[in-house]
């Protein structure tokens, strides 16, 4: 693995995936990178993850601290709807997720806020994470 936060991004995917509370509100395939409002909703989509490096840990291991946002975007019931899917995932956030290649020191769901888009049909919803993740090239 090189990048942390594409490593944290796949495992989160596929933890998100897995859970039977998160897939009967959005799809699968919903559930993806992306930087802007979707035309498929609802939608959980992945923004630009960001890496603090902390340098080298024990056996020649690295160690970093991503911070990665999951923004979930809903039109039915707008916040309303959004807020209902951003629970789930919420919920869904308090077990640690696992992945290939790294290993998680810590995890946590640390905010989430509800921006008001300009079109009151739509809800958003921006979960935010961090972690820190060690693994060896």
């Amino acid at each position: 693995m090189i990048d942390p936060s594409l490593a944290l991004q796949t495992a989160l995917r596929a933890h998100l995936i897995a859970d039977p509370a998160v897939t009967p509100l959005v799809d699968p395939a919903s559930i993806r990178d992306g930087a802007m409002r979707p035309d498929e909703l609802p939608a959980i989509l992945f923004g630009a993850g960001s890496i603090m490096m902390h340098g080298r840990a024990s056996g020649g291991q690295f160690v970093a601290t991503v911070f990665l946002d999951l923004h979930v975007w809903a039109i039915e019931d707008g916040l309303d709807r959004a807020k209902h899917i951003g629970a789930a995932v919420a919920r869904r956030l308090m077990d640690w997720p696992t992945g290939d290649g790294f290993a998680l020191d810590d995890f946590k769901h640390s905010r989430t806020v509800w921006p008001r888009d300009p079109d009151p049909k739509f809800g958003h919803g921006v979960l935010s994470i961090e972690a820190v993740v060690r693994w060896s090239i």
